[in-house]
């Protein structure tokens, strides 16, 4: 089979990255080229085509199809870790055990689950915390790939580092033979945690309402008009005295929002 040829035309890269941001609202400049012609070459690749051009043309001929899905799977950034930037799953112990949810489930909603580490640190958070109260946690990615290994919640081991001892032990099995050097997350976590497809620039009904969302180093991604209508869409799912948690180095400055900060990068819908 033919390699794809090493680079990807102009016209071709600008069709790309506009058919990218009308998928996911993130806009990749010229500054972008290098990551875009690696990861769709490789995709070019996979799929037999003789140069990029050629699968970026049939890709947007059908965006709908499987290869626009890859092409949006091949340009989506997902970097995450278990129980990155600790200080949220300590605030999130310590205010789900006062937090009434009204008669049901405590909801929570990891809005860019990646690969599913975020969601699978929340739900160990919660099954120390929750006690035999009830509780689900939801993860969403606009990426299909990342969700099938979310899905499936089997890590290396390196990827484990940051999971407490006590949390690894109780949730986490050792892989042997052919999975040596990998862990599983056990069936009973990952009966509490559910992953979906979701576009953030799309409003998302059908996911009901959360009293905690994960809405963490997303931001960065988006500018403008964009990141305003992302930040709306995600507040239109919290419960009333809800929380809503930011990356570190994320502001919600100068967005409209109807959200009170309790501390660096959490707020609260009053």
């Amino acid at each position: 089979m033919p390699s794809p040829a090493s680079d990807l035309s102009p016209q071709a890269f600008a069709q790309a990255c506009d058919f990218f941001y009308r998928q996911s609202g993130i806009r990749l400049t010229e500054q972008k080229r290098q990551l875009v012609v690696g990861r769709l070459a490789g995709r070019a690749a996979e799929t037999g085509h003789a140069s990029m051009d050629a699968f970026v043309q049939q890709a947007l001929a059908q965006p709908n199809g499987p290869l626009g899905v890859l092409l949006v799977d091949a340009l989506t950034t997902n970097e995450t870790y278990f129980f990155r930037e600790p200080q949220h799953f300590d605030h999130l112990s310590q205010w789900v055990r006062q937090y009434t949810p009204g008669g049901r489930a405590l909801r929570v909603w990891s809005a860019a689950a990646s690969t599913g580490e975020e969601a699978y640190s929340i739900a160990m958070t919660l099954a120390a915390a929750m006690g035999s109260r009830p509780w689900e946690v939801v993860g969403t990615d606009l990426s299909s790939r990342v969700l099938a290994q979310a899905r499936q919640g089997l890590y290396h081991r390196d990827r484990c580092a940051k999971i407490p001892p006590a949390d690894l032990k109780r949730w986490c099995l050792k892989g042997h033979g052919t999975y040596s050097g990998q862990v599983l997350m056990t069936r009973e976590l990952r009966a509490k945690v559910r992953f979906e497809p979701g576009n953030l620039m799309h409003a998302q009904p059908d996911l009901g309402v959360f009293d905690v969302i994960f809405l963490r180093n997303v931001l960065i991604y988006f500018e403008g008009d964009a990141k305003a209508t992302v930040v709306r869409h995600v507040v239109q799912r919290l419960a009333r005295s809800g929380v809503l948690y930011t990356g570190h180095a994320e502001t919600l400055n100068g967005l409209d929002h109807p959200l009170v900060r309790l501390a660096p990068a959490i707020y609260q819908l009053q």
